[in-house]
């Protein structure tokens, strides 16, 4: 792989000199490690018990005391474009993607990163959500994954399975068939993922897009009994019941991982597809399936914003590295990344023969940076939002939103809360990035074609 030159500092706590001297971070060539992708679906910043919410997750809390946490690691404002982000490593609005879609979102020939992987020995699965083309000859199987379950559009009904009223409400697969199952959405997940674990004796690439905490949400009452009593309201507690399911199956996952004998050889990620959301939970496109009504308690502080917003509540997610041997548990990484950085992450480790510049990649190789605190290529990273209205750029201390012809600009350094507009204060610097925006959303209309 080709990579830019350049430099941007990453911190680590520990430092990075007892990072580098206790582990090494290199993968021998002979070595295939199994990569694992976790995604909670509109989980906010604060709605994890270790940024301060209100319940707990004590499973994710075990996976980030084993691990590195991504401090400023930005996704799409909503669930497709981070979907296409990550499994192409280039920018979801090079495609067009911008907004939650049902038609086919990527071209047949795109070399995805399960296709890149499966060249490099791996079997593959998706497990959850697709929503990146509804339909099943629009499914993930099409697109490299071995093996499919789950929703081919977007969020669902946990009881019912059904997506919203209309053409692609009947949606719940596995691999190229349309089903119909009973179960908990969440439950039936988690059961795939740890059953297709057990059934690998080679190297495995497992992408697991959860639905929660997407709406609609009803949890069974297993996991409202288990809700902190000071939450109160119904929609309060059914969302706090659903992240409590969520932590539990991903640590069902984790245990199936962990007792395979696969522990020293995985990478795991987990983080969430975009901010946290506070739409109205029984929303009626979506066939009864008996949830309550009520807004949903997305919690992004202490940022501005939420899911939709190119804000830092609704693009900077919580996010942990887990490898053990090869990161160091119990810190941090501070410098910003995209999710647009995994595939060319996961194809470096798995030694994929895939040339980030002929695929035009976006995003850079985190290993390095993670493993012995080398130096990330310099590079801003960009953002289009919803239908291409607003559009972000995030370079150095810097962030800059544009929409129309309005630009705000602000120091995240000293105000992560994006209070203070320096756009009129600091013109050069906006001007500057203004510039690089223009250069992104004019390589958007390049790339875009072949649909």
């Amino acid at each position: 792989m080709i990579f830019r030159s350049g430099k941007s500092s990453g911190k680590f706590l520990p430092s990075l000199l007892t990072l580098g001297l206790l582990f090494g971070g290199t993968v021998g060539a002979d070595e295939k490690p199994n990569l694992v992708f976790l995604i909670a679906d509109d989980l906010g910043w604060a709605d994890v018990e270790f940024h301060g919410g209100n319940t707990p997750t004590p499973n994710l809390n075990r996976l980030l005391a084993e691990g590195v946490e991504l401090k400023q690691h930005y996704v799409a404002p909503v669930c497709s474009p981070t979907r296409a982000g990550f499994l192409t490593g280039r920018y979801w609005s090079r495609f067009g993607i911008t907004t939650p879609i049902n038609n086919r979102g990527l071209p047949f020939e795109t070399v995805t990163l399960p296709k890149a992987l499966s060249e490099a020995g791996y079997s593959s699965a998706l497990v959850g959500k697709w929503h990146l083309g509804s339909k099943p000859e629009w499914g993930p199987n099409h697109f490299g994954f071995d093996h499919s379950y789950g929703s081919l559009a977007g969020g669902i009904a946990p009881y019912n399975h059904r997506y919203k009223k209309g053409e692609y409400s009947v949606t719940w697969h596995r691999n190229h068939e349309l089903i119909e199952e009973d179960g908990h959405v969440t439950d039936l997940l988690a059961d795939e993922a740890v059953k297709w674990i057990g059934e690998q004796d080679g190297p495995f690439f497992l992408y697991v897009p959860f639905t929660a905490v997407h709406l609609p949400i009803r949890e069974p009452e297993k996991w409202l009994a288990k809700v902190p009593a000071e939450i109160k309201g119904e929609v309060a507690r059914q969302y706090s019941a659903c992240i409590l399911h969520l932590d539990d199956a991903i640590g069902r996952i984790v245990k199936a991982i962990d007792d395979g004998g696969h522990k020293e050889n995985t990478l795991i990620i987990f983080t969430s597809d975009n901010g946290g959301s506070t739409a109205e939970n029984n929303d009626t496109k979506y066939p009864d399936d008996n949830c309550p009504n009520g807004r949903l308690p997305g919690n992004n502080k202490p940022f501005r914003g939420r899911k939709g917003t190119l804000y830092e509540g609704g693009i900077r997610v919580p996010t942990i590295a887990r490898w053990p041997g090869k990161l160091q548990p119990r810190s941090e990484f501070n410098t910003p990344v995209c999710v647009v950085d995994w595939m060319p992450t996961f194809c470096s480790l798995a030694a994929a023969k895939a040339d980030g510049e002929t695929l035009e990649w976006d995003g850079v190789n985190l290993w390095p940076a993670l493993a012995k605190g080398a130096d990330l290529p310099k590079r801003a990273i960009y953002i289009a939002g919803p239908r291409g209205k607003q559009v972000a750029l995030r370079d150095g201390k810097w962030k800059l939103i544009h929409g129309g012809n309005q630009s705000q600009l602000f120091d995240l350094e000293a105000d992560p809360a994006e209070s203070s507009d320096l756009a009129a204060k600091e013109p050069e610097i906006a001007a500057q990035m203004q510039q690089k925006l223009e250069k992104n959303r004019k390589a958007d209309v390049k790339s875009r074609g072949g649909l």
